[in-house]
């Protein structure tokens, strides 16, 4: 699962998700994408799980870029554990996501197939979203 290597600190405050994405809007290298319509936080193990959905079902057939790295560690206290006592450990990270955001990128396959697997992709995150593809240069809502 993704996480980053090293971080400056190692615990974040839970802060709010405002805006909208003015990076990381477009499709850079793929044919197909998908793309967040809502803001909201998408762990390590959501992206490996549509990351292994979209694998299975193109079979070898193209290429998966993730545009989205979880870079931000969330923490829980113990289950039955009274008030106080500092802040919980870093239970897992997660990525934040913006409304506008390409979070999965795919080329190298046909169209229904591409789309297939964005839907499955799509299944598996707690947010929003929406496929896009590229037409003759232009963007498409699929």
């Amino acid at each position: 699962m993704l996480q980053p290597a090293k971080t400056k600190y190692r615990k974040v405050q839970k802060g709010r998700i405002r805006g909208k994405a003015y990076r990381g809007c477009n499709l850079t290298t793929g044919d197909y994408g998908l793309q967040a319509l809502e803001s909201g936080l998408i762990t390590a193990r959501q992206i490996e799980a549509c990351r292994v959905a979209m694998a299975r079902f193109i079979k070898r057939g193209g290429k998966i870029l993730i545009r989205i790295f979880p870079d931000r560690p969330v923490t829980k206290k113990p289950a039955e554990t009274r008030m106080g006592k500092g802040k919980g450990p870093v239970e897992y990270y997660a990525a934040v996501v913006k409304p506008g955001r390409m979070v999965f990128e795919m080329e190298g396959v046909s169209h229904e197939v591409g789309r297939e697997a964005m839907m499955l992709a799509a299944h598996k995150l707690p947010i929003q979203t929406q496929i896009v593809y590229r037409e003759g240069g232009n963007y498409r809502d699929a």
